[in-house]
C-alpha cells in the first residue's frame, strides 16, 4: 500500500496494513518506522507508482489538491483513495456529519444518544476509522471537507450537514469548490436515503441531481418543527441548540426516538465556549475551536452585554473577515491581534476603528489582557466584562492543534 502524508489518518492505516510506503513533505531521506514501514521523501513516489502500480494509494485528507505528490499519483493510472474509500466495503452501517461549526459536538451528541444502540464515533472527531471496531451496529464519523474532496466510492447512510460559511479556502481554491465538496455524498445516496441540508444550498446542482430524500431547513426552529421535535424541552440554547436538533433528528430517522431526558446528561466538549474564572474571579472563555468567522460571531453574540476582550488571530485559511469586523462594531470589543494574521487583523480593526493590539503571542495576549483588568479594578468602570480567546483562525501557524492553543490559554490566564 502507498501512502501520502504521515499524519494521524495514516499513520493508523501503516499499523494495520504494515508495511507500506509512506510519502511526506517532512521526509528528507529514506528510513523506515517501527512497524516496518518504509518512510520516504516525495522524489521518489514516481519510482514506487511504477513498481507498485496494482497496490492501492491513500491520502490523508489534510494534503491539498496542489501538492505535487497529489498531483503525481494523478498522473499515474493507480486511483487516488480516501480514508473512507480504503474501509468502504467493511464499513457498517454509517451516519456521516459535516458543515463549517458544530460537526464535533453534533457528533458527540448523537454518538452520546445512541450510546446504548453500539454506536462509536470517529473520523476528523480524532479517531481514524484504521482504529475503530469494524463490528459495531453503527458509525458516527465528523467528516472534513478535505475528505469529501478525495471520496469517490464511500458514501453515508444518513447525511447531516450543519450550515456553510467561508472555511479553508486557501485548501479548496474557491467557496463553490468547498461548498462541492460538502454537498458531494448527495450524489451518492440512494432513493429513500435520507440527508439534512440548509436551505440556503437548495438550488445547487447537486442537491437537484440527488436521488436522496433532501430536507432542507432555514434554523433550529425551523428543522425542528419538521421532525416534530419539542425545541423548548431541549437543554442547549445556541450556539449548541442546533446541534442537539440535528442530533435529535438523526434519532428519529434511525430510532423513532427522541430522548430529551439523555440529552440533558450530555456535556459540551472543552474549548467550545469553555467558562472559567482567574484566582481575581475574572471571567475568561476558551473557544479555541472558534476557527472561523461564524463561530466567532457566534460567541460575540453570546457575550454581546459584556465588556470583550477578543484573542483573534491565526492561520485564517484564506478567508474573508470583512463580515466578522462588521459583526464586531456592534458590541464593545477591544482586539488582541496574535498568529501569522495579526498585521491583517489590525488593519482592518484600523479600518471599522476598532480597538486593536498587536501581540503576535497568544502568551502576550493574555498578560495584555491580565494588566487591564488589574488596571480597570480600580476605575470607575464597572461593566460586565470577559476575555474571549475565539480566534476565527486555525492554530497551526502557532501551535499542533486548537487543543493545545485553548490549553495554554486557560494556563496563562489562570497563572
Amino acid at each position: 500500500m502507498i501512502l501520502l502524508g504521515y499524519g494521524g489518518t495514516t499513520k493508523a492505516i501503516a499499523r494495520k496494513f504494515a508495511p507500506c510506503f509512506i510519502f511526506d513533505d517532512k521526509f528528507y531521506s529514506k528510513s523506515t518506522d517501527e512497524y516496518g514501514n518504509t518512510l520516504l521523501p516525495p522524489s521518489f513516489l514516481k519510482e514506487i507508482l511504477q513498481n507498485q502500480n496494482n497496490a492501492p494509494c491513500v491520502t490523508t485528507p489534510g494534503i491539498s489538491p496542489t501538492n505535487a505528490m497529489i498531483k503525481q499519483v494523478q498522473k499515474s493510472k493507480i486511483p487516488l483513495l480516501s480514508e473512507y474509500d480504503l474501509f468502504y466495503q467493511n464499513m457498517p452501517p454509517s451516519v456521516w456529519i459535516s458543515g463549517t461549526n458544530g460537526k464535533t459536538t453534533t457528533t458527540q451528541m448523537l454518538t452520546f444518544l445512541l450510546q446504548n444502540r453500539g454506536a462509536i464515533s470517529g473520523g476528523n472527531i480524532g479517531t481514524p476509522l484504521a482504529d475503530l471496531d469494524f463490528n459495531t451496529p453503527i458509525w458516527i464519523l465528523e467528516t472534513s471537507s478535505f475528505t469529501l474532496h478525495y471520496t469517490k466510492y464511500a458514501k453515508p447512510n444518513l447525511y447531516l450537514l450543519l450550515p456553510i460559511s467561508e472555511d479553508h479556502i486557501s485548501w479548496h481554491g474557491s467557496f463553490e469548490d468547498y461548498v462541492d465538496s460538502k454537498l458531494k455524498p448527495l450524489l451518492s445516496l440512494k432513493d429513500k436515503e435520507i440527508a439534512i441540508i440548509p436551505k440556503t444550498l437548495k438550488e445547487h446542482k447537486y442537491c437537484k441531481e440527488s436521488l436522496a430524500n433532501i430536507y432542507f431547513y432555514e434554523n433550529a426552529q425551523d428543522l425542528a418543527e419538521s421532525f416534530y421535535i419539542d425545541i423548548e424541552k431541549i437543554p442547549f440554547k445556541e450556539p449548541f441548540l442546533l446541534d442537539c436538533v440535528m442530533a435529535l433528528c438523526a434519532t428519529q430517522i434511525l430510532c423513532c426516538e427522541c430522548d430529551y431526558e439523555l440529552l440533558e446528561k450530555f456535556e459540551i466538549g472543552n474549548h467550545k465556549l469553555e467558562e472559567f474564572h482567574d484566582k481575581n474571579h475574572n471571567l475568561w472563555v476558551d473557544d479555541s475551536k472558534g476557527t472561523n468567522v461564524d463561530s466567532t460571531i457566534a460567541a460575540l453574540k453570546r457575550y454581546k452585554d459584556y465588556e470583550i476582550l477578543l484573542i483573534l488571530g491565526g492561520d485564517d485559511k484564506g478567508a474573508n473577515l470583512e463580515p466578522l469586523f462588521l459583526e464586531i462594531k456592534k458590541y464593545n470589543v477591544k482586539i488582541y491581534a496574535i498568529g501569522s494574521n495579526a498585521e491583517k487583523i489590525k488593519i482592518l480593526s484600523d479600518n471599522h476603528k476598532v480597538q486593536c493590539e498587536i501581540c503576535y503571542e497568544l502568551k502576550v495576549a493574555v498578560e495584555m489582557i491580565k494588566t487591564k483588568l488589574i488596571d480597570d479594578k480600580f476605575s470607575d468602570n464597572l461593566a460586565k466584562r470577559v476575555a474571549l480567546l475565539s480566534p476565527a483562525a486555525a492554530s497551526l501557524d502557532q501551535f499542533s492543534s486548537y487543543k493545545e492553543r485553548g490549553e495554554l490559554f486557560k494556563k496563562y490566564a489562570k497563572q
